[in-house]
């Protein structure tokens, strides 16, 4: 069981969460594109810390299951909690992958392959477009708190 909450937005936060989407977000994250190859933000970074859903914040992998598949998407062995990611089997493009999203938001993430190093073998590769970073020693993201409060009743 995971220690965050993994309660879809609510139609009003979705709204404004996708308003703020620049257009290749919105096709990556919302439409289940793909970013081109050795573009990605996050493709060469180094840094200790956490990668997030884009959308809604959810804490996906860590720095430290981060790899150089090659691929030119940035590559992972292991998500944060299994709990996070979501596998769903994609037959698009005349092939049978299996793409993951986020579970909290169904965002499309990339797709899991299972030629990944040790320990797990599964290559995680994801496209930049649909993460977040947060360094080591800084808060999470909580953009759902934020997204939807006219919605939300007042305290």
């Amino acid at each position: 069981m995971t220690a965050f909450d993994l309660t879809p937005p609510t139609d009003a936060q979705r709204s404004d969460l996708s308003a703020a989407l620049s257009d290749e977000e919105r096709h990556v994250l919302l439409a289940h594109g793909t970013e081109a190859p050795f573009c990605g933000v996050f493709l060469d970074n180094k840094r200790d810390g956490v990668y997030t859903c884009r959308f809604c914040g959810l804490p996906l992998f860590r720095s430290s299951a981060k790899f150089d598949s090659g691929t030119g998407w940035p590559s992972f062995f292991q998500p944060y909690d299994a709990a996070h990611v979501r596998e769903i089997r994609d037959i698009s493009h005349g092939m049978i992958r299996t793409e993951i999203v986020c579970a909290r938001c169904g965002s499309h993430l990339g797709h899991v392959f299972p030629d990944g190093p040790p320990p797990t073998g599964e290559r995680h590769c994801l496209n930049s477009v649909s993460l977040g970073f947060t360094p080591n020693g800084e808060a999470l993201p909580d953009p759902l708190r934020r997204a939807g409060a006219e919605a939300m009743p007042a305290a």
